[in-house]
């Protein structure tokens, strides 16, 4: 998520069809429940959020890496914006200011000398209603945890959903090995087909569970897309969602405000022993 224009070309020439001859249990389609037990739930009864540093807080406002991106810039949590709390559970505005730029929100479950919450692998999700009109760019998503001051590597993403307003009837899923050594990037990503609106009329889940030999991406639970773990997976992943626009598309039909709805964000380990235990909820 954190170059625009250059990621949208990038992705749009990774959507490729569902990965084969990679074997599953029984081929079953559906999330396996089965032993996962939760590591970090954000149910947003509250919102615990600073600007930069965790200190007591569940999340920052800004990516880690000052790496802030699209045409909406990540504001500071001030009173009732970008972020406010409702029944339904977090809400994620962008507007115009009185200037007329456009402003927009993150949230980081890591700050950048790495506090904070980060997970290698297990189950990742999120529950989430997407905004209206062209232009919108929310994305749940995964990047792994560099703390300041270490040394440019390699470092993974997993977009478990990128939501571009302009295309109601689809969402992409994908990853990306970034490779700031060599200042070059690979992945792969996928189209997701989805009935015209039917992300912006109500809650859906997405989710992707990473294990050491494969990521595989969920819609609903229902699996969408499966891939190989990529080799250069050697940190863990912190947790990211927004509200961005642009992504290399016009904002001039945006409709101001826009709202981006997150019901929870959850993540799980897998413990087989566990298997008894309750499932998750969704």
């Amino acid at each position: 998520m954190h170059m625009t224009p250059l990621k949208a070309m990038m992705l749009a020439s990774f959507f490729v069809p569902l990965a084969v001859g990679i074997s599953n249990r029984a081929a079953a389609q559906e999330l396996d429940l089965c032993g996962l037990q939760p590591t970090f739930f954000e149910d947003f009864k509250e919102l615990k959020v600073s600007a930069w540093t965790m200190g007591d807080n569940r999340w920052i406002a800004h990516t880690p890496w000052a790496g802030d991106f699209g045409d909406a810039a990540f504001t500071d949590p001030g009173q009732d914006f970008p972020f406010t709390v409702n029944d339904s559970g977090l809400r994620i505005e962008a507007r115009k200011d009185a200037s007329g730029k456009w402003r927009g929100g993150l949230l980081a479950s890591a700050d950048p000398t790495g506090a904070g919450f980060t997970q290698m692998y297990g189950y990742f999700e999120a529950k989430m209603k997407m905004p209206v009109g062209p232009g919108t760019w929310p994305a749940f998503w995964l990047m792994e945890s560099w703390p300041k001051g270490t040394p440019p590597g390699i470092a993974v993403e997993v977009d478990p959903i990128e939501f571009y307003g302009r295309a109601p009837n689809e969402y992409h899923a994908g990853y990306i090995v970034w490779d700031h050594i060599k200042n070059t990037h690979d992945g792969g990503g996928h189209v997701v087909k989805v009935p015209d609106g039917a992300l912006s009329a109500d809650f859906h889940t997405f989710g992707i569970e990473v294990t050491p030999e494969l990521m595989t991406y969920y819609y609903d639970r229902q699996r969408v897309w499966r891939v190989p773990t990529p080799k250069e997976h050697t940190h863990p992943f912190l947790v990211l969602v927004n509200l961005a626009l642009g992504s290399g598309w016009p904002i001039d039909k945006t409709p101001n405000p826009s709202f981006l709805d997150v019901a929870y964000v959850h993540v799980y380990e897998r413990r087989p022993e566990t298997c008894e235990a309750t499932p998750p909820q969704k």
